[in-house]
C-alpha cells in the first residue's frame, strides 16, 4: 500500500498537468497566451503589494525591538504555566499571526535550544503548521485587491489563532505526555 501512494504521490502533479494542458486543447484555449496573462497580472499584484510588505516587515520589527514582545511574553507567561503550557512557546504564538517568516525563525531558535523531540518542539511545530499569518494575510492581501473595511477578518483571524493554539497544547499533550 505504501508503494502505491509513493508512487502516486510521484505521478499527481504530472498528471494533473496533462490533464490541464489536454481540457484546454480540447477546448481550444491559448494556453501559452492564458500563461503569459496570468503572469503579467501576478506581476501588477506584487508590484502593488510591495508597500504593504515593507509595512510590515518595519511594524514587526519596531515591535520586536522595542521590547514589547518581551512585554507580553512576561504577562501571559503566568497563564501558559496555569494551563501546563511552557511559556517558551509565546514568542512564537505571538510572531505567527504576524509573520510568518519570524515565527519560523523563532520556532528554529527553540528546536535548536529544546530539541525536535522536545514538548517545546513538538508545539511549536504543530503550531507552525496548523496557524497563518492573520495580520500578513490581510495587510497584504487584503491591501493588494483594495479592501479598506476588514470588517471582522482581525476578531475571527485572532480567534482562529488562540483556538489552533489551545488545540496544538491540547493534542501535543495528549499524543506526547510527559
Amino acid at each position: 500500500m505504501l508503494e502505491i501512494i509513493n508512487q502516486l504521490s510521484k505521478w499527481a502533479i504530472p498528471a494533473f498537468l496533462l490533464v490541464v494542458l489536454l481540457t484546454a486543447a480540447v477546448r481550444r484555449i491559448p494556453v501559452f497566451e492564458s500563461f503569459v496573462e496570468g503572469a503579467e497580472q501576478g506581476f501588477e499584484v506584487t508590484v502593488k503589494i510591495i508597500p504593504y510588505l515593507v509595512a510590515m516587515i518595519v511594524a514587526i520589527s519596531i515591535f520586536r525591538a522595542s521590547g514589547a514582545m518581551d512585554v507580553l511574553v512576561n504577562l501571559m507567561a503566568p497563564i501558559f504555566n496555569f494551563f501546563g503550557a511552557p511559556p517558551e512557546i509565546l514568542p512564537h504564538a505571538i510572531m505567527r499571526p504576524l509573520s510568518g517568516g519570524a515565527a519560523l525563525g523563532v520556532a528554529t531558535e527553540l528546536i535548536k535550544e529544546h530539541g525536535p523531540d522536545s514538548l517545546i518542539g513538538f508545539l511549536v511545530s504543530t503550531m507552525q503548521g496548523s496557524t497563518d499569518t492573520t495580520f500578513y494575510v490581510l495587510t497584504l492581501y487584503f491591501g493588494s485587491v483594495g479592501i479598506k473595511k476588514y470588517r471582522y477578518s482581525v476578531i475571527s483571524g485572532l480567534i482562529a489563532d488562540c483556538t489552533t493554539l489551545i488545540a496544538s497544547v491540547f493534542v501535543v499533550q495528549s499524543v506526547f505526555p510527559g
